[in-house]
């Protein structure tokens, strides 16, 4: 008999819960999961702040759930549940009737305003995505309307934010404003100091989750960035142009059309209108038993920021917050698998929270992280190298490398006005059009070298016995000095050397003769070791020159990793026998004209200019390069990524085999694939 699972919600906690259950269950056709939600789509609620101050794409925050699910057992809905009959074990919605064998309720949570006279209806909030994009185009429209402004009284009150609610999505949000502020205020030539931003908290210092320490630094931050912190203030009341607040008896009003409600939250309605039929607590939370059941019925369990649930030796109930949502999520999805199968053991939930970090802004952030018992405070830029770290891993669990390359070209590749702590370096700025020359040169090059080995017979001798040898000993010479080819004369050396610059030559496609010595009288000193490094017995880093320093050029510089397993593979399985090295000359012929052809059209860009890498890597393991031919590797590295797109066939080959890529099953299924 069929069992379903129903899942109410799809943010943090309901994504993962389905997908774990998915997991667990695709083998069993006996066992249905049907997700629903009001939206196509899971947001990143914690990133809400980076589109509303437009640091970020507003689809950045979005993944649609039908990505998430693709090729997963798992029936997404779309629709808005009202009410759930736990007697007769339905769940109704606008659109449909959903019976359940288990209920797992993780609808979230919206914004609680504390009975606030105004605050709902003339509030901006942040707890959506069309809450982020709304104040988004408000604060742009606010900077844009106050430009023009002659009136200096409504201009004040259009250049006035404030944010209620210091703790993390308060303060997060007053950074991002105070960072993006300077940047409209440029853009509209609005004096700096006409703005106003307001971060106000009942409490007594920001972010209470953090030490007293690390508040004081956020603080500190956040004045440095023109924000008046207003503690120990409450908000009394909020209008459609003021708002008034409170502290020690005194009430104040100030005008504004800005007031941004950050300053709490309690259960989303459906959880909210559960708690009324379950045992709960404060603000609709519901209340469980170990294993995430709620103690008024086994057959729903609650996770994420619905939950009321005090882990054992602790005072407090586990907090809402991402980690606890991953963490649950994986506890009630074992437990339902164990109910339904009666097999395994069921797990109680003891939670193991690896501390919290801020971002005040793009560049700055502090963090506390570890284990219960050893918590570090973290600097700035390791805080914040942190928080992106952990979105990754966070991506990877709902959708692979699609979402993560997603999130880095957001935050990193394009992101906006080098708001980031790394600055604007990683993001793009060089027309890639201006690429073009050195793709078409690069791929000529190697189109160049693939028909000279052609005329020099590597597709019918072989010639790397005598290539790879002549090599080694031309270096060993060098590093040993002149007894380092075993007692050989002045001509045998000579010899010796011309052979590696012949090697040398053919592999890497520097000037025939150059770096080698090539004359008796050169026999006696054939160059000087730069540096020799042998790491660990790894491999070995050799940078030589092949003549007098005061006659050397460039292209007299040679630089080799010596990998003992690349030397025993070589030894081994490639110059086993002569029609092995053909074969491998071969390989290396017709790669070297393929990746020509491939670069000079700009088809197939990435793997072709990989390739080249991959070629570069093995004439460096081998033969060794001139410094003369390293700009083919700097070359390979600048086309790596989109340089087939501009004056190059990529242009139309890459969009149609990306459609046909994606709709793969399995190719949907990994997510190896990117938007």
């Amino acid at each position: 008999m069929e069992k379903k699972i129903v899942i109410v919600g799809a943010g943090y906690s309901g994504i993962l819960t389905a997908k774990k259950l998915a997991k667990k269950f695709k083998r069993n056709n006996e066992v249905s999961i049907t997700i629903i939600d009001k939206n196509p789509f899971h947001t990143m609620l914690t990133e809400l702040h980076e589109v509303a101050a437009n640091r970020v794409d507003e689809d950045s925050i979005k993944i649609s759930l039908d990505k998430v699910f693709a090729g997963r057992k798992v029936d997404v809905k779309l629709d808005t549940i009202n009410r759930i009959n736990f007697e007769q074990k339905l769940v109704l919605g606008n659109t449909e009737t959903y019976a359940y064998d288990y209920l797992v309720l993780s609808a979230g949570s919206k914004p609680t305003f504390f009975g606030t006279p105004g605050a709902e209806e003339y509030t901006f909030k942040l707890w959506s995505y069309d809450d982020a994009v709304i104040l988004k185009d408000h604060i742009h429209n606010m900077f844009r309307k106050a430009a023009s402004e002659t009136d200096r009284e409504e201009k004040k009150k259009l250049l006035t934010f404030y944010v209620v609610g210091a703790g993390f999505t308060g303060a997060e949000m007053a950074g991002e404003l105070a960072e993006y502020a300077p940047i409209l205020c440029e853009k509209f030539e609005i004096d700096k100091n006409d703005v106003t931003i307001c971060n106000v908290d009942v409490l007594n210092r920001t972010i209470p989750n953090l030490p007293e320490k690390l508040s004081d630094k956020v603080e500190r931050r956040m004045k440095k960035m023109g924000i008046r912190i207003m503690l120990n203030t409450g908000v009394v009341a909020v209008g459609e142009d003021f708002v008034e607040t409170k502290q020690n008896d005194i009430v104040t009003r100030e005008a504004t059309r800005t007031v941004i409600w950050a300053a709490g939250i309690e259960s989303a309605d459906i959880a909210a209108e559960a708690a009324k039929t379950l045992s709960s607590a404060g603000r609709g939370r519901i209340k469980q038993d170990s294993y995430l059941r709620s103690v008024d019925n086994e057959e729903v369990y609650v996770v994420g920021d619905n939950m009321f649930y005090i882990p054992e030796g602790e005072e407090r109930p586990v907090p809402q917050i991402v980690e606890n949502c991953e963490h649950s999520a994986a506890t009630a999805a074992n437990n339902i698998a164990c109910a339904i199968t009666g097999q395994g053991k069921m797990e109680e939930y003891k939670p193991s929270f690896h501390g919290f970090m801020v971002c005040i802004g793009g560049r700055y952030g502090v963090a506390r992280v570890g284990l219960p018992n050893f918590m570090l405070n973290l600097p700035s830029f390791l805080a914040m190298f942190s928080k992106h770290f952990i979105n990754i891993i966070y991506f990877v669990q709902v959708l692979g490398w699609n979402k993560v390359f997603s999130y880095m070209r957001h935050e990193f590749f394009t992101i906006r006005n080098c708001r980031s702590f790394v600055g604007g370096h990683f993001s793009n700025r060089t027309p890639s059009f201006l690429l073009v020359p050195l793709r078409v040169w690069l791929g000529a090059v190697w189109l160049f070298e693939g028909i000279m080995k052609i005329v020099e017979g590597w597709l019918t001798d072989a010639k790397l016995t005598g290539f790879f040898g002549g090599a080694t000993a031309w270096f060993n010479s060098i590093v040993n000095g002149a007894d380092g080819t075993s007692g050989a004369t002045g001509e045998a050396a000579a010899q010796t050397a011309k052979v590696v610059a012949d090697a040398v030559t053919a592999a890497t496609g520097e000037a025939a003769g150059g770096g080698a010595a090539g004359t008796g009288e050169a026999a006696a000193q054939l160059g000087h070791v730069i540096f020799n490094f042998d790491f660990l017995g790894l491999f070995q880093a050799i940078f030589v020159c092949g003549k007098e320093f005061a006659e050397a050029t460039i292209s007299d510089y040679a630089f080799k990793l010596d990998i003992p397993l690349m030397n025993w593979f070589v030894d081994t399985f490639v110059l086993a026998s002569d029609p092995v090295q053909v074969a491998m000359q071969t390989f290396i012929v017709v790669a070297e004209i393929l990746i020509g052809l491939a670069l000079i059209g700009g088809l197939f860009t990435t793997p072709a200019a990989a390739l080249s890498l991959i070629l570069q890597f093995m004439f460096v393991a081998t033969t060794g390069l001139y410094l003369g031919t390293f700009w083919m590797i700097f070359a390979g590295i600048a086309v790596l990524i989109g340089a087939g797109r501009t004056f190059g066939l990529d242009y139309y080959a890459m969009p149609a085999l990306k459609k046909q890529w994606k709709k793969l099953s399995f190719v949907r299924k990994l997510y190896i694939y990117h938007d």
